[in-house]
């Protein structure tokens, strides 16, 4: 592995950090563009609707990311030989923000999913329930991990 991470260190230090900018990058989008123009619908059962396909959109875009960043992440860790440097603390914190923030990512995957289900049976107020939690805490509690994360990444790329 480590001599994989030797020949193509920007390729894969690029993809690492790409998929985070597209994962951290696209929640806020969502959250603090798209979500005050849904809100702005007059209809509750067509703003659920527009937010559950928009999710749907973006947790399909965002999850090969996520992948990307877990091998990149692997590569990373096992090339830099990190558990043996004073900065192995540093990765490791970083392994597990990424970690929360991508179980949190498919809790949130499997309420839209719920959503949808709701939705498609005319229960709006199951529907919003199951969605209830997902903009209002879960986005934004990924959202601040994400930009954590990154800047422990850049933290522990200029110390590299």
């Amino acid at each position: 592995m480590s001599e994989i991470f030797a020949e193509y260190k920007t390729i894969i230090v690029f993809l690492h950090v790409i998929s985070a900018v597209v994962w951290v990058g696209g929640m806020i989008a969502m959250r603090y563009a798209a979500h005050p123009s849904f809100m702005a619908l007059e209809s509750g059962e067509e703003r659920l609707k527009r937010i559950v396909h928009a999710l749907k959109r973006l947790f399909i875009i965002v999850f090969p990311f996520t992948m990307i960043l877990l091998v990149t992440a692997v590569i990373m860790l096992i090339g830099y030989d990190l558990k043996t440097t004073e900065y192995a603390s540093l990765g490791y914190a970083k392994e597990g923000i990424w970690s929360i923030m991508f179980i949190n990512f498919f809790v949130m995957i499997l309420r839209r999913n719920r959503a949808a289900v709701f939705l498609e049976k005319g229960d709006v107020a199951g529907a919003k329930f199951s969605m209830a939690l997902v903009g209002k805490y879960m986005i934004p509690l990924n959202i601040i991990l994400g930009i954590v994360a990154i800047f422990l990444g850049s933290m522990l790329s200029s110390s590299l």
